[in-house]
């Protein structure tokens, strides 16, 4: 094979990558806007990343699933469908809901299907003794199925309350902004790649 003539890319590396940031609770006094708030000031010190806080407590989508959805249903799928599809990369925050992730993560889960093909998920967890990781279990199984690819690393919060002050900042956060770079790091990689693959050929399922 002559390497001069391969295709080459149409979008490189360098180009920043686009990673949608899913808040997964929308429990009434819910935690999750402190552990999103510190993420995300992680992630913008990352370079080559442009995150979009998709907040699920703000979308509203409808329970029942359906083909054919009406016009109040393609409405509210329009406010969040092109924002999954151009991402490049996901990172999932979840909390543990009696040994698994929120019902609404599910719900925008299943209204989607070619928005998460071939694209990295990584997962940011937090809850009490578990930190949330059964939950991050549970969501890799569903990824798998749907043509994702699961990060490796994770970032988790166990006994999250007692973790940050009133400001939200973590006390002792050595540990957890390792966490994060190496979560980041892999992300990027494997959101990188995958782009760079598919401007090559597209995905086929």
């Amino acid at each position: 094979m002559d390497l001069t003539t391969a295709p080459v890319p149409t979008t490189t590396s360098a180009a920043p990558l686009k990673v949608a940031v899913i808040l997964a609770s929308n429990r009434e006094g819910r935690f999750a806007p402190v552990v999103s708030g510190w993420f995300l000031s992680r992630a913008a010190g990352h370079p080559g990343i442009e995150t979009d806080l998709i907040d699920i407590a703000e979308l509203d989508l409808p329970s029942a699933l359906s083909y054919r959805p009406d016009v109040e249903a393609t409405a509210r799928l329009g406010a969040v469908s092109p924002r999954l599809a151009a991402a490049d990369a996901f990172v999932v925050i979840t909390p543990e809901y009696n040994h698994s992730y929120p019902a609404p993560l599910k719900n925008l889960i299943d209204w989607h299907r070619a928005e998460w093909q071939a694209k990295p998920v990584a997962f940011v967890s937090y809850g009490g003794v578990s930190g949330g990781l059964r939950a991050v279990e549970h969501l890799r199984q569903v990824f798998a199925e749907l043509h994702a690819v699961g990060v490796r690393d994770t970032v988790s919060f166990h006994d999250a309350g007692a973790l940050f002050d009133g400001e939200g900042r973590h006390k002792d956060p050595s540990g957890c902004d390792a966490a994060a770079k190496s979560l980041l790091d892999q992300l990027v990689w494997w959101g990188r790649a995958l782009r760079d693959a598919k401007a090559v050929r597209p995905y086929g399922v």
